[in-house]
């Protein structure tokens, strides 16, 4: 697998604001859609089955950085990478472009957690056969 995973979508005029920018909001949602397809294309979602039981990546953080306003129907270009890969988490870096001009940097990290459970949400280690699969690039 590419250390760097890339996508791109187009700004919607759902996504932005009174001043036409898209709103701050928006970007984890972008960032979130990006995640979503790199683990599609480990062969995986955030949505799976882990022995028999519902697991998913709640989220542990996320924060961004603006650097530069995206507006309607600008194309949006998204880098993610692995920057750390622990046993049951794993924290992304993601960069936002419109072209070549940086729009925002972000980071979310997330934990492998079985969901259904009558105690409530439990981290257990990200499979085997996902994890190999997920190349770390570091900070």
């Amino acid at each position: 697998m590419d250390y760097v995973f890339r996508t791109c979508r187009r700004v919607e005029f759902s996504d932005t604001d009174l001043g036409g920018i898209v709103h701050f909001s928006r970007f984890f949602v972008f960032m979130e859609g990006a995640e979503h397809e790199y683990l599609r294309s480990l062969g995986t979602s955030v949505d799976l089955e882990i022995d028999g039981q519902r697991a998913g990546w709640p989220r542990l953080s996320a924060s961004l950085d603006f650097r530069s306003p995206a507006r309607f129907e600008d194309w949006i270009d998204l880098e993610l990478r692995v920057l750390r890969k622990g046993r049951s988490s794993i924290t992304y870096g993601h960069t936002l472009k419109v072209g070549e001009r940086l729009i925002a940097e972000g980071r979310i990290s997330t934990a492998c957690c079985l969901l259904d459970l009558p105690t409530g949400l439990k981290a257990v280690p990200i499979p085997a056969e996902i994890a190999e699969r997920i190349a770390v690039v570091g900070e």
